[in-house]
């Protein structure tokens, strides 16, 4: 089948269209950088021409709060737009576990804003939330730091490898749509504070971590399971520990 894969250049696009393609199926990648703006409509009916699925692994450039609802909101709508115009028969977009428990964060508004239009848009879809990747797990700490200090909050965090992601995505898009919501996680969890003190630590990175039950996380306030995935989630196979052995 056609795939259209919106960000298919960035890491999970990327990953995504090797994936199809590998398994016999035309993904096609569509980002600013292959002439499609989903924020413009540049170049979308040209890309979703004879596609049956779309699926969605973009983001915003910006995480401002306005400038990631206005891009989530527009870019979002232009794209069921046009695949209802394609007779596209399945919509499959990337986002968060969590989403809902986060509302506190701009970004995560914005992402919830995203998926309310897809659920009420009439095109059958499926939402694969996805927890951190692992290489993402030093920014955490980045955006998480005031001077010397990082604090953060004591709860569970169970990341995943992007490759596995990707899989996830890939096999949810070449599947029958859902209509609701898939949960992905990688198989370990960890307690987010003691795991970038050990990462930072293993960097020679002289940041102190500080345990703080307040610290947000991306400007919303966690609860000790906000971050995981309830019971029935699909737990991949790649440790994080051997993921790290292996940036060595």
């Amino acid at each position: 089948m056609k795939v259209v894969v919106i960000g298919g250049t960035g890491l999970i696009g990327s990953k995504l269209v090797v994936k199809l393609n590998e398994h016999g199926h035309e993904a096609v990648a569509a980002s600013p950088n292959t002439g499609v703006n989903t924020l413009t409509g540049e170049g979308l009916a040209e890309a979703l021409q004879g596609a049956h699925v779309v699926v969605d692994v973009s983001n915003s450039p910006s995480w401002a709060d306005d400038d990631v609802m206005n891009f989530f909101r527009t870019s979002t709508t232009n794209l069921l737009k046009a695949e209802a115009d394609a007779g596209v028969t399945h919509h499959v977009a990337l986002s968060v576990v969590g989403t809902d428990r986060l509302q506190e964060s701009g970004y995560f508004r914005a992402k919830q804003a995203q998926e309310e239009l897809i659920k009420a848009s009439g095109t059958p879809y499926s939402i694969v939330h996805a927890t951190q990747f692992f290489e993402f797990v030093t920014g955490i700490a980045d955006i998480s730091t005031e001077g010397d200090i990082v604090r953060l909050a004591p709860v569970k965090f169970q990341p995943i490898h992007s490759d596995d992601v990707a899989a996830a995505v890939g096999s949810t898009a070449v599947g029958a749509p859902v209509n609701g919501v898939v949960e992905v996680a990688g198989p370990d969890v960890f307690q987010l504070d003691e795991l970038i003190r050990k990462v930072l630590a293993d960097k020679n990175d002289t940041r102190t971590v500080v345990t703080d039950p307040s610290a947000p996380y991306s400007g919303a306030r966690l609860k000790e399971t906000t971050l995981v995935p309830g019971p029935g989630a699909h737990i991949v196979e790649t440790r994080y520990t051997d993921w790290l052995a292996r940036q060595q």
